[in-house]
């Protein structure tokens, strides 16, 4: 089996693939392959879309949650690095005073 290239799609795209899955009355897996997508990327998108319009499991997070949850990740992970540098610096200048 040849890998293909990793590709992105924008939301448009998905929304596209997911509304020609639902509407086309075909299985999952012959739309994508109508569609030249995997069968596991065109599903995630599917079930996605059902979380987005609060049919999805209780819990489940929406792509504008998960989008916020990544988002105050990268920001938390900033801040930390940040926050040991200045330990370092304080105390490579503590050191320095003494």
């Amino acid at each position: 089996m040849v890998r293909r290239k990793r590709r992105t799609f924008s939301e448009a795209e998905k929304a596209s693939a997911v509304e020609y899955a639902k509407s086309s009355g075909k299985s999952v897996y012959r739309a994508a392959q109508d569609l030249d997508l995997t069968e596991t990327a065109l599903r995630r998108w599917v079930e996605q879309a059902k979380v987005d319009r609060g049919e999805g499991p209780p819990g489940a997070l929406t792509s504008e949650q998960i989008a916020e949850l990544r988002h105050l990740r990268r920001e938390v992970r900033q801040l930390r690095e940040e926050r040991e540098i200045l330990k370092k610096a304080a105390a490579f200048f503590a050191k320095e005073s003494s």
